[in-house]
């Protein structure tokens, strides 16, 4: 063996007995994030309704704003990351406010402070508060809070809608999902080990983005290391304990990387940020009472857009679908839902709820999408807990709902109906439909609301969805079903 293949040989040892004594992992991987008590639907309608709170009662910047545009950037980067099947439609929103914050809402809205971005000293920090924040979207925190709630209970097989005027509306919902708006803005209730996965499952974030898991520890340590009342980022979301260490121990074993730091970017959208109008907590706090944040947001251009339009999602667009793949057939089956019996097309499929608040649906197969029900009947009910049902209040309630979940804007008043020998209300009302047109463009959806007192306490109601040029071929089924409806 001459001297150069010797040394070769050793190299070759040593490096196997260097890789024998300190072996490291093929890199992290996201941990299933298990199953909440809520639907995907129901996250995110509750995130919706929760983010549109927040711009009703906090400065938001306009989505052209440069923090805005840097942040939702940013917030590509880490979304990027993400499982598809385990991902959220993530939206990035900046307030205006001084205090160092940041909050991600169930379904995936997210905010951040001014005082956030101004308050870290690079990049990689920043993205380490927003991948903590995506990670408790990610393990569904939230919307496990649920399971430790008592829920409306269920209507005989049809789920117990929830609505303002008979169970606590939109406050009632938040807060069962530990979410709550006080005087010092909005709060999420973490416990220590939520907190914990959040940082694990942050930590796998900024590394797959590239950046130093550490960061995160850092920045959070820079804080605690302040004088006086800690920033509300920590006072909302209790210390797990050991936070640097256990992010060290979760890397060590992880493939080393070349870590970036910082960029350009950022340190301008800093520099800008310093110089935005931003408010206290207690200047926050008094406008939200006088209506002030709504009406300057509405003055800056800083709308909510309900439909997540501008989200960050991963989920594929949804094909045309061929009008015989959803007609309904000629022949009508009878269906016993409990409360309730109605007669169906035979080719419509009945999926009840796997959820409490979940819609029972009848619906052609090639009608449902992930994204929703685009041909079909979705059904749910609703108790009023002894209180007298006021027709009028309840369909108000209703269409309200719908407009603050699924952005559903009506397009009528609400009429007299009659259904089962008793009298209902009926409103027609608009949407976007989940089915792109024929030739490939977003189309509108018409959705007919019809109510009907069940008994005493108890209104079912009905959407009867098609897009809007294809209604009329659906409507004499739809009418069809209702006159059918026995209680």
């Amino acid at each position: 063996m001459n001297s150069s293949l010797a040394r070769r040989s050793l190299w070759l040892i040593a490096l196997l007995l260097a890789t024998q004594a300190y072996p490291q992992s093929a890199g992290p991987e996201f941990p299933n994030p298990g199953n909440a008590h809520m639907s995907r639907d129901q996250q995110r309608s509750l995130g919706l309704q929760a983010a549109a709170q927040v711009y009703q009662q906090m400065p938001v910047l306009p989505d052209s704003s440069p923090e805005t545009q840097y942040v939702r950037q940013l917030g590509q980067k880490l979304v990027a990351t993400i499982p598809p099947e385990h991902s959220w439609p993530f939206e990035f929103h900046v307030v205006a406010q001084k205090e160092i914050n940041a909050f991600a809402l169930p379904g995936g809205p997210m905010f951040i402070n001014v005082g956030t971005i101004t308050a870290a000293t690079n990049e990689a920090e920043l993205a380490g508060v927003m991948a903590h924040e995506m990670s408790h979207v990610y393990m569904q925190h939230s919307a496990k809070q649920e399971s430790k709630a008592e829920w409306t209970s269920s209507l005989a097989g049809l789920a117990g809608g929830i609505l303002g005027a008979t169970t606590g509306g939109i406050v009632g919902q938040l807060a069962q999902a530990g979410i709550q708006f006080g005087a010092q803005g909005i709060m999420l209730k973490y416990s220590r080990s939520d907190e914990s996965q959040a940082d694990a499952v942050g930590a796998i974030i900024l590394y797959k983005a590239g950046y130093n898991p550490q960061a995160m520890a850092d920045f959070f340590k820079t804080l605690e290391s302040q004088g006086g009342a800690p920033p509300q980022l920590l006072s909302d979301h209790p210390n797990p304990g050991n936070r640097e260490q256990a992010i060290e121990r979760e890397i060590r074993n992880w493939p080393p990387k070349n870590y970036a730091t910082d960029s350009a970017a950022f340190q301008k959208a800093r520099q800008h940020a310093m110089t935005v109008r931003a408010y206290t907590s207690e200047e926050i706090a008094q406008g939200a009472k006088t209506g002030q944040w709504a009406a300057l947001n509405k003055k800056n251009g800083a709308a909510f857009n309900s439909s997540g339009a501008s989200a960050v999602s991963t989920i594929a667009p949804v094909p045309a679908t061929s009008m015989q793949s959803v007609l309904p057939g000629q022949r009508m089956v009878a269906t016993d839902l409990g409360p309730m019996k109605i007669a169906r097309p035979e080719t419509w499929p009945v999926t009840m709820p796997k959820h409490q608040s979940d819609y029972v649906t009848i619906a052609p197969e090639a009608g449902v999408t992930s994204n929703g029900v685009g041909y079909g009947v979705l059904i749910n009910a609703a108790r009023t807990n002894g209180q007298r049902i006021n027709m009028d209040d309840i369909t108000t309630e209703l269409v309200q709902q719908l407009q603050r979940t699924h952005g559903v804007k009506p397009v009528s008043n609400a009429e007299p109906i009659g259904v089962s020998g008793v009298q209902g209300r009926s409103v027609m009302m608009q949407s976007v439909s989940p089915f792109p047109s024929a030739n490939g463009q977003q189309q509108l959806e018409r959705d007919w609301l019809v109510a009907v007192p069940q008994s005493a306490d108890v209104v079912i109601f009905f959407l009867f969805v098609a897009p809007q040029s294809d209604f009329a071929r659906f409507q004499p089924t739809y009418e069809a079903m209702l006159k059918s409806v026995r209680f």
